[in-house]
């Protein structure tokens, strides 16, 4: 391999050849040369390397070229090959020969550069073309799939995770995936996808969802198939199980890794053989339902510690929905969407659906802060929890409370107290003292959240002697301080 200046315009060239000019050639227009004495041999490195070129040398025979170019069609290979012919023939009905096998150009000998150099620019823009039609159908499928579908199945975010779990339930709905694996922590949607993937995949079924930690091991086995009349003490009617109600809707078996050992097996019977008994009875019934399983915890562990069984593991493990922790990074630009969506959608206080409008930058930093082990239904309870005690349309920081023993004092909802009791100046220098407090005293940063230049901030620090020490004052209650920040965000 030649390294050569990093002004070449092609990042690599795999010459074909046993002439060393040709490879001279190639170091005058590209960062890396990559030298095959045969077409065999180029082959392995150009499934290594990755070449923007290959430069093939005319004094192989044609069937040797014909072997190459049907090999790297067949392997789907879509590199130009470019032939470099002999300076002395000019005959076209000699290069025509070579392009019918597939040869993208070529070039009359090693003094033909500049017409190299013309190829090589082609080739180039073809590939800015090809980029940039990539870019804007990612940019219109992400649309898609963030504002069309997400609004569809009720799931908000535009981050990359979101995206990713959007294109996900999308193909596994349009599939004929049964069963259907969905995996996260405590909190983070997983009954919100099993919605979506039953709502694209069957929206005019039955969709039914049970909890199995919830209910004892007898009382789960009669839920899930049903019991004949008499087949227990206390059956004095027969039922139908959630197997039968679901029909050719959705079941949801949430928390599945609590399902006891004995019923996983049964479990693993019905998605193997498509069919169950009701408890005490003879008769085979078909199931027609999806079934979707979701867990919170590791499920291969669990394997591991012997709590879940193997065989059924690998039955569900097709091609499991996996969501990601609001804590995550890739998350991060979905915790503020999520917000405004709750703060719209919330029904705990029907009465301030208009009143309160949205958030200052004190309270979204917060959120953004925060690592929200509850993830999104934590932080829905937040939202909740701050249109409930917020008396202002915009809710502040002090109405961001993440543990419900922080709330010491309950607003008046009867009435609104104007903010006739703070002077101006008082008002600001609080608020002021109290972004520098939140922010560490990092000026720049204090000075964006409250929305004033860096040269204002140090004036405003001078005028009101605000030593770095200076807290916000602990006497006011949370109502207060919110009404103040609310002035100036």
């Amino acid at each position: 391999m030649h390294t050569v200046s990093e002004s070449k315009s092609l990042n690599r060239i795999v010459t074909v050849s046993r002439d060393p000019e040709v490879q001279k050639l190639a170091q005058k227009c590209s960062r890396e040369v990559f030298g095959a004495d045969d077409p065999l041999d180029a082959l392995e490195i150009i499934q290594t390397v990755n070449p923007n070129l290959i430069l093939f040398d005319h004094r192989f025979s044609i069937s040797n070229i014909r072997e190459f170019i049907d090999t790297t069609d067949k392997k789907s290979i879509d590199i130009p090959v470019v032939l470099v012919g002999d300076s002395n023939c000019c005959e076209k009905e000699f290069y025509a020969e070579f392009t019918q096998l597939g040869i993208y150009d070529y070039i009359q000998g090693m003094e033909d550069y500049e017409r190299l150099q013309r190829i090589i620019k082609k080739i180039e823009s073809k590939t800015v073309e090809g980029i940039c039609d990539r870019k804007g159908l990612n940019e219109k499928e992400n649309h898609f799939y963030a504002n069309e579908l997400a609004a569809t199945v009720s799931i908000a975010g535009k981050s990359r995770s979101i995206i990713n779990t959007l294109k996900m339930i999308k193909l596994i709905a349009s599939s004929r995936c049964d069963p259907i694996l969905i995996l996260g922590e405590t909190g983070t949607g997983k009954e919100l996808v099993a919605r979506a993937v039953h709502t694209l995949r069957h929206p005019n079924e039955q969709y039914v969802a049970v909890n199995c930690a919830a209910l004892t091991a007898n009382l789960l086995e009669s839920e899930l198939f049903g019991h004949v009349k008499g087949s227990f003490t206390g059956a004095d009617r027969e039922k139908t199980g959630l197997l039968e109600l679901a029909d050719s809707g959705a079941l949801l078996l949430d928390e599945i890794s609590e399902m006891p050992m004995n019923l996983q097996a049964k479990l693993l019977r019905v998605l193997e053989e498509k069919k169950f008994r009701k408890v005490g009875g003879t008769k085979n019934i078909k199931c027609n339902a999806t079934i979707m399983a979701a867990s919170n915890r590791n499920l291969k562990q669990e394997v591991q510690n012997n709590r879940f069984r193997r065989d059924l593991y690998y039955r569900l493990n097709i091609s499991p929905i996996i969501l990601a922790p609001l804590r995550s990074p890739e998350r991060k630009d979905d915790i503020s969407i999520l917000a405004e969506y709750f703060l719209k959608t919330s029904t705990i206080f029907p009465e301030k659906r208009d009143q309160i409008k949205s958030f200052t930058k004190l309270a979204v930093e917060a959120l953004e802060k925060y690592d929200w082990p509850g993830n999104i239904r934590e932080l829905r309870n937040v939202i909740d929890r701050a249109i409930l005690l917020e008396t202002t349309d915009k809710i502040g920081l002090s109405g961001i409370i993440f543990e419900p023993s922080e709330i010491h004092d309950v607003p008046d909802c009867s009435k609104t107290n104007p903010i006739t009791d703070f002077s101006l100046a008082k008002a600001e220098c609080k608020l002021i003292s109290r972004a520098l407090h939140e922010t560490g005293w990092q000026k720049t940063r204090a000075a964006t959240l409250l929305g004033i230049t860096r040269a204002t901030l140090y004036a405003k620090v001078k005028q009101y002697n605000i030593e770095k020490d200076s807290k916000t004052s602990t006497s006011q209650t949370k109502q207060d301080e919110n009404k103040v920040e609310s002035l100036f965000t």
